[in-house]
């Protein structure tokens, strides 16, 4: 048997064919090569068409499942992974009603900070275990408040991953980890906040049925088989935002344990069973995917919105489309550690939430037009991104999260190992690098919310470490010294 893994990203989508018996991934692909659009109508904003991540996660499927090792006629289900936080609504006839306000988009910041005032950072932050901030909840809040005629259309509101669902199996449904990353469970009481609802104004009737992580979320509609060039009858079983997926594919579901994950955005997240929560919520913690499964597992995560991307805006500005990733890094690996002074803030990409949601934009400083060169910018592009890591998990430490052993998939910056020494070195963290990435993680999702894996080891028995990164004691201190030197620019913000 075979199964199916999607990745619905910002930057592209990634579907993954998966052998249930081997656990090895026999095909994978990702549409479109090139970054997927983020329109910015004004400064602060971000929106993607939701039609677009469904027209390119059909041309990546239909290039997965063209590769000779996959056998169409074997696959039994779909998991299906998501950027988290985007705001999608739908009308009565399922037709979306507006673009999706996604995850960096800054303009619902204030929303969330007055709720969070008036509800009362207390009793927020003792049930919904975070601030609505510039989440879910209250990027639909404004809709509702500078949008009406097009709220008064909202038959159902969604998440990246409920409208791919929607879109492949006819059914409206979600899950409580999503309705928790939205701001819209209220823990104490395993369900939706009641108390929130009233507050923004919401009509509870929005809300899609809410199953498991791992279940039986609908059958591929036949149409739909017969576009994606499926077998009729394909399960939808699994869906997870992005960073819980992550943390899943790394087979991070037990208290201790730490995924991290550096794609357009940067994310560490750590597993507890404990409804721990930080007072200027600067690190959120939602339900995990085996949240009651039977245990109260929750997740909580650290983002940087400008990483990856920073180093694509190197990348594409810097070295003008010319040289490439790897290339970069070469450069990068002859410029001396703290890149002879240059230090670079990330936060170029939104509001950042360590950052109690204000959106300073990325900063340059100490720039010496005499010394330095774009291998310079190269290397602290990427000891900023790793800086702002050690800067977050130093918020989760506080919390009781340990952060001495992080799993993450060999991809996207942890392809880097100035990106990889430097986060090793600065946190003196051990980095256990492993074979698997989001659309393979959500198709062991699936197996095991169809019943084929039995357990959550069978699931990874396929799992393999790749390579283990540990702090090289030569380097550690000019490294935590050029941590000093950015985190000092970082305090005059």
């Amino acid at each position: 048997m075979q199964l199916l893994g999607f990745d619905i990203g910002s930057s592209s989508v990634k579907v993954s064919v998966l052998d249930v018996a081997s656990g090895n991934t026999v095909s994978s692909a990702q549409y479109p090569e090139q970054e997927m659009e983020i329109k910015a109508v004004k400064p602060g904003w971000a929106e993607q068409e939701p039609e677009l991540w469904f027209n390119n996660l059909k041309e990546a499927c239909k290039k997965a499942v063209s590769h000779p090792d996959v056998k169409k006629e074997t696959i039994k289900a779909i998991g299906i992974s998501y950027q988290m936080h985007g705001l999608v609504l739908v009308d009565k006839n399922k037709a979306v009603i507006r673009p999706s306000i996604i995850w960096c988009d800054s303009r619902a910041a204030e929303i969330g900070n007055k709720a969070f005032k008036d509800l009362g950072p207390s009793w927020c932050l003792q049930n919904l275990l975070n601030s609505p901030g510039n989440f879910t909840a209250s990027k639909l809040k404004w809709v509702k408040d500078n949008e009406p005629e097009l709220y008064a259309q909202i038959d159902k509101i969604m998440l990246p991953g409920d409208y791919i669902a929607l879109r492949l199996t006819g059914d409206a449904v979600t899950t409580a980890s999503g309705l928790s990353e939205g701001v819209f469970w209220e823990f104490p009481k395993n369900a939706i906040s009641d108390k929130l609802m009233d507050y923004y104004g919401f009509d509870e009737s929005f809300i899609p049925k809410t199953m498991t992580s791992f279940s039986d979320q609908g059958t591929l509609l036949d149409n739909m088989a017969e576009e994606f060039g499926l077998p009729k009858g394909v399960k939808v079983s699994y869906r997870a935002g992005d960073q819980p997926n992550n943390a899943f594919s790394l087979n991070v579901l037990n208290p201790g344990e730490v995924a991290a994950t550096g794609g357009t955005s940067g994310v560490v997240y750590g597993v507890t069973d404990q409804n721990v929560y930080d007072d200027d919520s600067r690190v959120n913690a939602f339900a995990h995917v085996n949240h009651q499964m039977p245990s109260n597992s929750l997740g909580v995560l650290l983002c940087i919105n400008g990483t990856g991307i920073l180093n694509s805006w190197m990348n594409k500005n810097v070295g003008k489309g010319e040289i490439s990733y790897p290339e970069m890094n070469d450069l990068a690996a002859k410029v001396p550690v703290g890149a002879e002074g240059l230090t670079i803030l990330p936060f170029g990409n939104g509001a950042e939430r360590i950052l109690k949601n204000v959106d300073y934009g990325a900063q340059v400083n100490h720039l010496n037009f005499n010394i330095h060169t774009p291998a310079h910018m190269y290397r602290a592009a990427q000891e900023g991104i790793a800086f702002s890591f050690k800067y977050g998990m130093d918020i989760m430490n506080e919390m009781g999260i340990k952060t001495d052993l992080i799993r993450a998939g060999k991809a996207n910056m942890f392809l880097s190992p100035i990106f990889q020494s430097t986060l090793a070195n600065v946190s003196g963290a051990t980095i256990e690098l492993y074979n698997t990435d989001g659309a393979a993680g959500a198709a062991r999702g699936a197996g095991v919310g169809i019943g084929i894996y039995k357990s959550f080891e069978e699931a990874f028995s396929g799992l393999k470490k790749l390579e283990e990164i540990k702090p090289d004691e030569s380097v550690v201190e000019a490294t935590k010294e050029a941590y000093e030197k950015w985190k000092q620019a970082l305090n005059k913000l």
